[in-house]
């Protein structure tokens, strides 16, 4: 087993591995919080699609209209894990709710809609090492990626075992209230990935989008990765200028204090280019990964989903 001269600075939270800004009272809260019957969860393991989701979720769920701005996104799709269950409570609906949390650990409702999507773990590798390093709570700037190919591999990343977090959600792929989609096929194939959301979400978004096309044109342009990146800055400037006390013109969530409170506590910067959406593509691992770190990484998938046949979600990428 290579050994790495450097780590991300996490903390753990009753055994998992978490971002060291989040409030432990929030997370806990976020574990506890109670479904409601209306309730449309976005889950992913990090870096697995959860921005494109978020944004498509709520194109169909406003008829074509996006986020006004970043406030807009914290407000209406909030993240659970990181703002705490208060703001989950009082979001306007329809509305759609970020999580990590793999399947044990997720409030769960029958009632409740799960959509879950997962990405090939070489490029899930990739774009989670570029998110490390970008922000500055990890204290992992000049981190390199060996470093974090093993920290990936040895399941020792925030929100646990990559693996085990894509097996958690697959047992559960066939359940009614479970849509399952994977980030390939959502670049393979974007307008059936949004049609199979509208249908999952309900039938009236799912005939909005058979009768009008330009509903669906809209949409297809405003979940393109270049759209989504003018988000970028709005989200520097959300870490960087935000209110002490108010956020969205209401109380800021306990959970989102504790995150600035942290940062002015460590002096804590963002950097000048922040990159939330970054390149939204697929095989940028082959900039990355070694060929023994590739096979290293084979073996593990193989090995930890032998008995399932996730293999199959990506037969011609790995």
């Amino acid at each position: 087993m290579a050994e790495f001269k450097k780590k991300p600075t996490y903390q753990v939270i009753d055994g998992l591995l978490i971002n060291a800004s989040v409030s432990p009272e929030c997370f806990r809260g976020a574990i506890q919080y109670k479904p409601q019957a209306d309730d449309i969860f976005i889950v992913t393991f990090p870096k697995c699609g959860t921005t494109w989701m978020q944004h498509i979720v709520h194109n169909i769920l406003n008829k074509g209209e996006t986020f006004k701005n970043y406030e807009e996104i914290k407000l209406r799709s909030p993240f659970l894990d990181m703002s705490g269950p208060k703001i989950a409570e009082v979001m306007p609906r329809p509305g759609s709710i970020k999580t990590h949390l793999p399947f044990n650990l997720c409030p769960y409702s029958p009632s409740a809609k799960y959509i879950y999507i997962t990405r090939n773990p070489k490029d899930c590798c990739v774009s989670y090492y570029n998110h490390t390093k970008m922000l500055p709570e990890y204290n992992f700037e000049d981190g390199s990626f060996d470093d974090f190919f093993e920290i990936f591999i040895n399941g020792e990343t925030e929100w646990g075992d990559y693996f085990d977090h894509l097996i958690s959600w697959y047992e559960h792929r066939n359940d009614p209230n479970v849509c399952f989609l994977t980030y390939e096929e959502m670049k393979n194939d974007s307008r059936a990935a949004i049609l199979k959301v509208a249908r999952f979400l309900g039938p009236e978004y799912a005939e909005m989008l058979d009768n009008d096309d330009k509903v669906m044109l809209k949409i297809l342009d405003q979940t393109s990765v270049n759209y989504m990146k003018r988000f970028n800055k709005e989200m520097k400037h959300f870490y960087t200028s935000w209110n002490k006390d108010e956020c969205f013109g209401q109380e800021m969530p306990e959970g989102l204090k504790h995150i600035r409170e942290y940062y002015e506590k460590h002096n804590l910067k963002m950097p000048f280019d922040v990159e939330f959406v970054r390149k939204g593509s697929t095989g940028d691992w082959k900039n990355y990964l070694s060929p023994d770190q590739s096979k290293r990484l084979m073996e593990k998938f193989h090995a930890k989903t032998k008995d399932t046949e996730i293999s199959k979600l990506w037969e011609n990428l790995l």
